[in-house]
């Protein structure tokens, strides 16, 4: 699938929305799935969460996913989790503007982005890459890019299997504002 992405690309589809509200636990699962399978192939979070929804939804480009590569923890420095920022772009994508003085697209995709925030910390406790690590995920925060020893305990504690979790439960999240539509946010 990650193949034909990247020879066919992922750009705008006609999307049947009703289809799509019909079979929404069905949407939501591919989207969690998929967001989980991107982030182990890929070895980002916010690539693998932004990916899978601008797959779902025909959002973006590739540019856009390689805009996304330093985002994982905000460049592994310990910030905010790549499951959010890589959901939150695809918001942006949706619910956003190509016009930057379009104040209303802005306020749409802001009033989505802190919907988005407060139900992943409400299903995940955090949006902090570090905190996730230590409560969810490892029982410790591994901080990978420190150092090639920290890296490697990353790499033989299944990091890029175990960290699919934040960026599948993000793209889920996200997907689930999108098929709300604009009227949920107002």
């Amino acid at each position: 699938r990650l193949d034909n992405l990247r020879q066919n690309g992922f750009g705008a589809k006609d999307l049947d929305w009703k289809s799509l509200q019909a079979n929404r636990l069905e949407v939501l699962d591919r989207v969690q799935s998929r967001a989980e399978e991107y982030e182990f192939l890929t070895h980002s979070c916010s690539k693998g969460s932004a990916l899978a929804l601008m797959e779902e939804f025909g959002l973006g480009n590739w540019a856009i996913i390689r805009a996304m590569s330093p985002f994982p923890g905000f460049g592994m420095t310990g910030g905010i989790c790549g499951g959010v920022t890589g959901s939150l772009i695809a918001l942006g994508l949706f619910f956003g503007s190509d016009d930057p003085e379009d104040y209303e697209g802005t306020g749409r995709t802001m009033t989505a982005a802190r919907a988005f925030i407060a139900r992943f910390k409400d299903e995940l406790g955090t949006i902090m890459c570090p905190e996730l690590q230590e409560d969810l995920i490892f029982g410790r925060y591994m901080d990978p890019r420190a150092s090639k020893e920290n890296f490697a305990a990353f790499k033989n504690a299944r990091g890029y299997e175990k960290c699919a979790l934040p960026a599948g439960v993000g793209a889920r999240l996200a997907a689930e504002l999108i098929l709300a539509g604009n009227n949920q946010l107002d």
